[in-house]
């Protein structure tokens, strides 16, 4: 969902928001047709997000969906746990819906976002965690997050443990399509993180 039209969103902010939506969507359930295709005509440039997203789009075109669907389920769900446990609670504590979860919920109370009925799992998930970022910055919780506040939610909730979390990813036996997924969320990670350390005090 995009910002109201009449909020002005400076496109590097907005272009932020779809990386982040877009890490969001396809870490939070397997990609139909549609996005495949989306993924697949991706394009970037020579920096290192850039090539990695350009990596992301050469897996994609390649990519069948029951393929992927069947790599999200061996990675994220798998028998009893997938190769990867997409949770802070799990990378900062070791167990799952652990104190991260609760300081999370408290600061998602605060800021007027309530998870969606139709989710069942918990809030500290990548996916959600991804989707919120991209919500404060365009403003779909009332005004856009300005930069210290935008800081202040990631280095709490998402740059402790989401660039290990990509990295560990991109290096899964099981990960082909999502190996590059993996590579992107962690160059954007580390962009975001320095941008955050350089930009606000």
């Amino acid at each position: 969902m995009n910002a109201a039209p009449d909020r002005q969103i400076p496109e590097e902010d907005r272009l932020r928001a779809d990386l982040y939506n877009f890490l969001g969507l396809i870490l939070s359930a397997p990609p139909d047709d549609g996005l495949l295709a989306q993924t697949a005509a991706l394009s970037g440039d020579d920096s290192d997000l850039g090539r990695a997203i350009v990596q992301l789009a050469d897996v994609a075109k390649r990519s069948g969906r029951k393929k992927v669907e069947s790599e999200f389920g061996r990675l994220f769900i798998g028998l009893g746990r997938g190769e990867v446990l997409p949770y802070a609670s799990y990378y900062l504590t070791g167990f799952l819906n652990e104190k991260p979860l609760a300081s999370l919920r408290r600061d998602m109370t605060a800021r007027g976002m309530v998870r969606s009925e139709t989710v069942f799992e918990p809030e500290d998930g990548i996916a959600s965690l991804m989707e919120m970022m991209g919500a404060m910055i365009v403003g779909r919780f009332g005004a856009p997050a300005n930069v210290s506040t935008q800081k202040d939610f990631f280095n709490k909730h998402v740059g402790p443990w989401a660039g290990h979390f990509f990295a560990d990813l991109e290096g899964a036996k099981n990960a082909v399509f999502y190996a590059p997924v993996g590579t992107v969320g962690r160059v954007f990670m580390d962009i975001e993180a320095e941008a955050f350390r350089m930009g606000a005090g």
